[in-house]
């Protein structure tokens, strides 16, 4: 069992560390939200936000944090 709220978060840093590994090395995408918006950051590390219009259209911007 863990002993404290620091090892999990470390645990869970490694394994976010390795996902964005993988996806980089397979040349896929990977999508989250961050402050409210919803990003894709593609392979070479480029981040685009992600809106749907009010027809339901998929459209994507450059993201600026």
């Amino acid at each position: 069992m863990l002993n404290n709220r620091e090892q999990l978060q470390e645990i869970l840093k490694k394994a976010n560390q390795h996902a964005l590994k993988q996806a980089k090395e397979s040349g896929a995408s990977i999508y989250y939200i961050k402050n409210n918006k919803r990003v894709r950051e593609d392979a070479e590390g480029n981040k685009f936000e992600i809106i749907f219009d009010a027809s339901g259209k998929r459209q994507e911007f450059e993201y600026h944090e």
